[in-house]
């Protein structure tokens, strides 16, 4: 009887109840500070980033918050107690695991807030556009140093990895070389990616001219660009492409474009309509900006003239849709008032001297 009551006095008096009590302590210490300071940053936070990062922030601070009181408790927890070590160590992987989750949603936050700053949805997206690719470009690269950092970090609390690594070490040349070959691409286009996000050759919604393909560049990821063709295609191209080959991009400086109408007629056919025809279409299209529509003759050949009318709009999307107008109506014209000017074909035909003396004759 004496030996049980000492039995549960010994469970009763065991440090290890005064350090489970710490911990729920602290968890729910913890947990009232995050609830506070939510609603405290939530309050104080002044714009679109601040208010942005505040709120991707909350779910994985509400579980590193907890893990950073518990690995408090477990490291002033006497080593005495059973499994003290592997609960230290297991704490230590979760805090990890959530602090890297905060960092990388602290900048997703980030890219959030600074895209609801700058929004695409104006006339003259020029400055939206360079903020934002170099802001995806260079988050996405923080956000992979972040979780390689992360997970070494966690192998490093093991002591086999360490082993591991040594051993690695060891056989670092031969090793370096096959790594260095195999980590190429994913090397060359990491270095890509801040090379664009730095010079921006290309910037999200620029308009591009790349392998005999018109489009819009639609995402820039860390590895490659999506490209999105007029006709709903999309074209995906490496990163460290755009810095090894060259490309026209169309809103490089700025959005506006100048685009041609080229046309065929007789010589005969007279220009003051023509000219007349086109400016009245240019003013009555909403497509047209206002700075140019000027038609002019830019070739003459054996048969027919060829005209060019040079108009200007605020993008290349709405210069298509103003040339083809152009076309059509500059057609129609002279399909209407001047049919017989249209481009034909001239022939001397030799007639015989007796049909002609035939036809005098009648």
């Amino acid at each position: 009887m004496d030996t049980l009551t000492d039995e549960l006095i010994d469970l009763l008096t065991d440090p290890a109840w005064g350090v489970l009590l710490g911990a729920l302590v602290a968890t729910l210490v913890a947990l009232v500070l995050h609830r506070t300071g939510s609603v405290v940053l939530r309050r104080i936070a002044r714009g679109p980033v601040a208010i942005a990062v505040v709120a991707s922030c909350a779910r994985p601070a509400r579980m590193a918050l907890p893990l950073i009181a518990l690995q408090t408790v477990w490291q002033a927890a006497p080593d005495s107690i059973l499994l003290i070590s592997q609960v230290r160590h297991g704490n230590a992987l979760l805090l990890m695991v959530a602090l890297t989750w905060l960092v990388l949603n602290a900048l997703e936050g980030m890219t959030k807030g600074i895209s609801e700053r700058n929004s695409f949805d104006v006339a003259d997206n020029q400055d939206a556009r360079r903020i934002m690719t170099q802001t995806r470009l260079l988050v996405r690269v923080a956000s992979t140093a972040v979780v390689v950092a992360g997970l070494s970090l966690m192998l490093m609390t093991f002591p086999g990895a360490r082993q591991v690594g040594a051993s690695l070490l060891a056989s670092a040349g031969v090793l370096g070389l096959v790594v260095g070959i195999a980590a190429r691409p994913v090397m060359s286009n990491m270095i890509a990616g801040l090379q664009l996000a730095l010079a921006q050759p290309i910037r999200l919604d620029d308009v591009l001219i790349l392998k005999g393909e018109w489009g819009r560049v639609e995402e820039i990821t860390a590895t490659y660009v999506v490209l999105k063709i007029w006709d709903e295609r999309r074209l995906i191209i490496p990163l460290h492409w755009f810095i090894e080959n060259t490309f026209e991009n169309w809103t490089r400086n700025s959005s506006r474009i100048m685009g041609t109408v080229l046309m065929w007629v007789d010589y005969s056919m007279p220009l003051a309509p023509l000219r007349e025809e086109a400016q009245r279409v240019c003013e009555a299209a909403a497509e047209w900006d206002k700075r140019l529509c000027i038609l002019q003759v830019v070739e003459a050949g054996e048969r027919s003239i060829q005209l060019r009318v040079l108009v200007t709009s605020a993008d290349a999307g709405l210069n298509w849709d103003l040339r083809c107008k152009v076309r059509e109506a500059l057609v129609d014209f002279m399909q209407r008032e001047y049919p017989q000017h249209l481009p034909m074909m001239r022939a001397d035909v030799a007639v015989p001297q007796s049909a002609v003396a035939a036809l005098a004759k009648i």
